[in-house]
C-alpha cells in the first residue's frame, strides 16, 4: 500500500516569507539607498581619477598615494589622539556629573539644567565663543588666571594646547551624555546598594560592584557612539582653526585646515579638503573607505571586549 504524496512545501515568497519581506521592505530600501549604494559607489570611484567632471580608471594609484601622503599620517595621529584622550575624558566627566546630580539632596534640578544647557548651543556658535573666551590677549579666562598669578597658554594658537582646548570644549558640551548616564543611574535598583552597604562595602566598592555592572550597556553605548563621533570630528576643529588663525572666506584668501601647525587636522577635514577643495574625488573616496574601516575596527573591538566582560561576570 503506497503512502499518499507529501503536500508541497510553500515557496518562500508565499505566506510568512512574503509578510516578513513586506514588513522589512522599508528597512531594506533605506539601507540599500543610503548605505549599500553609497558604499559600493565609493569603492568604485576609489579606483578612478574623478574630478566631478571626468572619470578615468586609475587602478590602485589612489591607494598607493595613500601610503605616501604625509598628511594622512598627521591627520590620523590627531584623530587617534581625540579617540584616546577626548573620548575617555568626556565619558568619565559625564558620568561624574551624573553621579553628582544623583547624590545631591537639594538643587539637583538646577544643576541638571545648568549642565545640560551648553549642549543646546549650536556647535559652530559654541566653538567660536570658546575660542574667544580662551583668546590669550582679550579672553577672560587668561585674564582670570593672571589675577591668580598664573600665565595662561596660547590655547588655540599653540600646537601643544590646541587639542586639549578642544577637549575642554567637549567637556563643556557633554550635557546630553550626562542625561543619558543620569537616567541609567536612576534605574539602578536601590536594594542592591542597601545589600552592599550591609556587607560593609564603601562608596567605591558599591560603584565598582553595583553601579558599573548595572550601567555597563549604557556605558558601552556611550563609548561606541563617542568613538565614532571622534573619528568623524570635523566642525569644531575646522571652526576653531579658522577663527584662531584669523582666516576668512573673502576672495583671494586661502585657508589650510589644521591650524596651528596641522595640530587640529583630522581625517574628515583632510577628506573634505581633498574632495571638495582639490576636487580629487577618487582619492577622497579612498580616505572615506579608510575612515569607515577604522570606525568598524574600533566598534568591533569595543563590542568584543564588552562581550568578554559580560561573560567573565
Amino acid at each position: 500500500m503506497t503512502s499518499p504524496p507529501a503536500a508541497p512545501r510553500p515557496r518562500w515568497w508565499h505566506g510568512e516569507g512574503a509578510r516578513a519581506l513586506l514588513w522589512l521592505s522599508p528597512w531594506i530600501a533605506g539601507v540599500s539607498v543610503f548605505f549599500v549604494y553609497p558604499l559600493l559607489s565609493t569603492v568604485y570611484f576609489s579606483f578612478h581619477r574623478y574630478d566631478m567632471y571626468t572619470l578615468e580608471f586609475a587602478g590602485l594609484d589612489n591607494y598607493r598615494y595613500l601610503l605616501r601622503d604625509p598628511r594622512v599620517g598627521v591627520s590620523a595621529r590627531n584623530t587617534l589622539w581625540l579617540v584616546a584622550v577626548m573620548v575617555p575624558a568626556t565619558v568619565l566627566f559625564s558620568l561624574a556629573l551624573a553621579q553628582l546630580v544623583v547624590r545631591l539632596k537639594a538643587g539637583a534640578g538646577l544643576l541638571r539644567t545648568v549642565f545640560y544647557l551648553p549642549s543646546l548651543v549650536p556647535m559652530t556658535a559654541g566653538t567660536i565663543t570658546f575660542v574667544f573666551l580662551l583668546n590669550p590677549g582679550t579672553g577672560p579666562v587668561d585674564h582670570l588666571l593672571s589675577l591668580a598669578g598664573v600665565r595662561g597658554p596660547d590655547w588655540f594658537g599653540d600646537p601643544d594646547w590646541s587639542k586639549p582646548s578642544l577637549t575642554l570644549l567637549s567637556l563643556w558640551g557633554c550635557g546630553q551624555l550626562m542625561v543619558i548616564f543620569l537616567a541609567a543611574l536612576l534605574d539602578v535598583p536601590r536594594h542592591l546598594y542597601e545589600a552592599a552597604a550591609i556587607d560593609g562595602a564603601g562608596a567605591w566598592r558599591q560603584f565598582r560592584s553595583v553601579t558599573l555592572p548595572t550601567i555597563a550597556p549604557v556605558l558601552m553605548f556611550a563609548l561606541v557612539t563617542n568613538v565614532i563621533y571622534a573619528l568623524q570630528y570635523f566642525s569644531q576643529a575646522m571652526v576653531a582653526s579658522r577663527v584662531a588663525s584669523g582666516s576668512t572666506d573673502s576672495p583671494g584668501s586661502s585657508f589650510s585646515p589644521g591650524y596651528p601647525e596641522e595640530s587640529l587636522l583630522t581625517l574628515p577635514q583632510w577628506l573634505f579638503q581633498v574632495g571638495f577643495r582639490d576636487y580629487s574625488m577618487g582619492y577622497a573616496c579612498v580616505l572615506a573607505l579608510l575612515l569607515f574601516a577604522v570606525s568598524m575596527i574600533f566598534t568591533l573591538v569595543l563590542l568584543r571586549q564588552f562581550r568578554r566582560a559580560e561573560e567573565a561576570s
